[in-house]
């Protein structure tokens, strides 16, 4: 390359975005903060909304920010957020009511209904999604239950990535990946499962045509370009979903590894070419994602910081109010192997108040509950370690190998103490970093789109080019970690 290439990262987590400059000059990749902003959920009577205009807003203002600080010569500009939530658009493209968070209510029991509609080993077979309440068709589901005018007046859905795509450049399509979480994808043909669509009584014409990773989508509108103060920068589909894109950045030199891209949630899982669908990988709930250059991403969708985000939430509205290094400074000092939970048990998705549903979970239990902040970040902590024991023993056992290293990437990096438990837990090294692995993986994509890398291997090249990585030993203290993962187990027997 003649000269440094700037991209534009859009990154939209459960908790902020940030617009963040990638900088490429061929051999590594830099990355600068240009606007940070909160993604707080709006609760309006009894329904959890998304507050997505404000988020466009942002966006938009990141945009100018942008350049602002750095000049117009953008090379191309990517978005990727989390899964599943969508917004409908109605006669003349407009949005049907405010797209719901995939933690409101409304999807309570409707995996049992859908079940009574089709069965559950068939959504599996033909999507090879993983089960749970929150994904897209079930949201869809629920509406549908509840004789939503909203879906009668829909005439196209759009993931959240997807609708901000829309509204910055008026061009219709959905990526891969992020259509993939709606468990309405067949892995096989990767498009659409137009016919499970049907069985459930929707309509396929809801649904635009999908595209790879990479694609370009086309230049922003014209009255944004004259907003920001730029020309007409290509839109590009990165990883839309955010995981895909901090796979992308998984640092991975060697074959045989898993990876966990931490953070609210942690989704832990190995790269395929092709879907793994079997009776056992559906007893073990686990899903075949849309990943980049023709990938599956093989994984297991683990409740995460999820878990303390909430009760540092709860201990706020209490009056104290913690960083996430005291919280976890708090926990290095607790008791190890005390109480455990299990993370993925329904009662934490979407709680009152966390730290009395873990109370209740080790009352339930036999346990004797945490009784300190510290006893309690570090029974979530201990316990996300071990379940990451349990997915990577299903991981070898659907790969028929040993897996001999674990990569851990994203904001849950920072957490040093849950990266030491895990390589402990687990009696593998835990390679951690970049902390930017999602802005990484969205800025190389379009780097690919534009044509300046052409795979993912380079990609991965240029990540351990460009950042540090720190990496975790495991301890020698086996025994106790067995006894652990002997309890954690038992809450898997229990009816």
């Amino acid at each position: 390359m003649a000269a440094e290439a700037k991209f534009l990262a859009f990154d939209l987590g459960a908790e902020s975005g940030r617009a963040v400059i990638g900088f490429f000059d061929g051999e590594k990749v830099r990355l600068e903060d240009v606007h940070r902003f909160a993604n707080q959920p709006v609760r309006l009577l009894d329904t959890l909304y998304w507050d997505t205009l404000r988020l466009f807003a942002e966006l938009k203002r990141g945009l100018a920010m942008a350049v602002t600080t750095h000049g117009a010569e953008f090379e191309g500009i990517g978005i990727d957020t989390w899964g599943v939530d969508f917004g409908l658009l109605g006669k003349d493209d407009v949005l049907l009511g405010n797209p719901r968070h995939y933690r409101d209510h409304a999807t309570d029991g409707m995996l049992e209904i859908a079940f009574g509609i089709v069965p559950r080993a068939e959504i599996y077979q033909r999507t090879g999604i993983q089960f749970m309440q929150i994904n897209s068709l079930y949201q869809l589901l629920s509406m549908q239950r509840a004789e939503s005018p909203l879906l009668d007046a829909a005439q196209t859905l759009f993931f959240t990535p997807d609708l901000l795509n829309f509204w910055f450049t008026g061009v219709k399509t959905t990526e891969f990946s992020i259509a993939s979480t709606s468990q309405m994808v067949d892995p096989n043909t990767r498009n659409w499962a137009t016919d499970l669509i049907r069985k459930f009584g929707l309509s396929p014409h809801l649904f635009t045509d999908i595209v790879s990773p990479g694609t370009r989508i086309g230049p922003i509108r014209a009255d944004i370009a004259t907003e920001a103060g730029c020309g007409p920068i290509p839109v590009f589909a990165p990883g839309e979903h955010d995981t895909a894109s901090a796979v992308i950045a998984v640092p991975a030199s060697t074959p045989d590894y898993a990876y966990i891209s931490s953070g609210t949630w942690s989704l832990m899982g190995i790269e395929t070419p092709e879907p793994r669908i079997s009776e056992a990988t559906l007893q073990a709930n686990f899903t075949n994602e849309g990943g980049a250059c023709g990938t599956i991403r093989f994984l297991k969708n683990i409740m995460g910081l999820w878990l303390v985000q909430e009760c540092r939430r709860t201990w706020a509205r209490q009056g104290h109010d913690h960083s996430y290094a005291d919280l976890t400074a708090l926990a290095a000092e607790a008791p190890a192997f005390g109480p455990l939970i299990e993370p993925d048990d329904p009662a934490f998705l979407a709680p009152d108040d966390m730290i009395a549903a873990m109370h209740a979970f080790c009352t339930r239990t036999g346990q004797t509950p945490p009784d300190s902040i510290g006893a309690t970040v570090r029974c979530c902590l201990e316990s996300l370690a071990l379940k990451y024991r349990w997915t990577l023993e299903k991981l070898e056992s659907f790969r028929w190998k040993r897996i001999e290293t674990i990569h851990i990437v994203g904001g849950g990096t920072q957490n040093r103490l849950l990266c030491q438990l895990a390589a402990d837990a687990t009696n593998r090294t835990v390679i951690a970093g970049p902390v930017e692995a999602t802005a990484i993986g969205n800025v190389l994509m379009q780097a690919l789109g534009r044509g300046h890398i052409s795979s993912l291997d380079q990609a991965r090249a240029i990540v351990r080019r460009s950042f540090d990585l720190e990496t975790y030993p495991p301890s020698p203290n086996r025994d106790a970690w067995e006894t652990a993962y002997a309890r954690l187990l038992a809450f898997h027997e229990k009816p």
